[in-house]
């Protein structure tokens, strides 16, 4: 057998500034996603951990230190003690960026349920190194990756509930995700910057897009059609609406 994987990359050519995704069926039957990149694929798993390793025989790294975390505080009463060193700080940043890549391409797929359970996982390492962490460095370096992985977050769940004729449900995972930004930037002191957050225009931008698509109260519609109707003289019309409104409100 070859070990060249010229064939591969000639079949499937990479496209500069796309993000170029497929999901395939492995030769387990199991599916896999694949990222086409500019010298090579990346496959990663649907789910469990994307390399499909399952470290100390648990999903990954992040529920180790966590089960870590639980036995520390029923050992002593609390998690006072308790602390993740450089390495293992690390090795958690390095798990994470697996994760990254395979929400950013199950939001390509629209798989968003995957999204969902990968930036709220991605979101523990950064509370847990948060916490925990022995060095300074290492409880704040991962924390400018949050606005990115809470808009992407809120994207999902949106888009799940778009997806799921729930344009309501929709636009209340976006404000949830701007209220998240908010307390990011005020906590951060950034509050100047928040406007002007690309994660926030981005989520911006997915309200104003869904707000026409909201439906329409049955008070506003009876509101709607009595202007409507006095502006055209139609009072008859127009009676009727105001009996129909005053009934609405009994």
């Amino acid at each position: 057998m070859s070990l060249d994987l010229s064939s591969i990359l000639d079949a499937w050519p990479n496209e500069p500034g796309k993000m170029n995704v497929r999901l395939i069926e492995g030769d387990d039957g199991e599916p896999r996603i694949q990222l086409r990149i500019d010298l090579g694929i990346l496959q990663l798993r649907v789910s469990g951990r994307p390399d499909g390793l399952r470290p100390y025989g648990l999903e990954s790294l992040l529920e180790y230190h966590e089960q870590r975390l639980d036995d520390h505080s029923a050992e002593h009463g609390s998690a006072a003690g308790f602390v993740l060193g450089e390495d293992e700080c690390k090795e958690l940043r390095e798990e994470a960026v697996q994760y990254y890549h395979r929400y950013v391409c199950m939001m390509v797929l629209e798989e968003y349920d995957g999204v969902i359970r990968d930036t709220t996982r991605n979101l523990r390492v950064l509370d847990l190194c948060g916490k925990y962490a022995e060095t300074e460095q290492d409880r704040s370096v991962l924390e400018q990756f949050r606005p990115y992985i809470v808009m992407m977050r809120s994207r999902a769940l949106a888009s799940q509930s778009l997806k799921d004729d729930e344009p309501k449900a929709a636009i209340f995972a976006i404000d949830e995700g701007l209220t998240s930004l908010k307390t990011y930037f005020s906590e951060t002191g950034q509050m100047d910057t928040f406007d002007e957050s690309s994660e926030v225009q981005m989520l911006r931008g997915m309200r104003d897009a869904l707000t026409p698509k909201l439906p329409v109260s049955e008070k506003a519609e009876l509101k709607s059609r009595l202007a409507k109707a006095v502006e055209q003289e139609n009072y008859e019309l127009a009676a009727i609406l105001r009996d129909e409104l005053k009934n609405l409100k009994d």
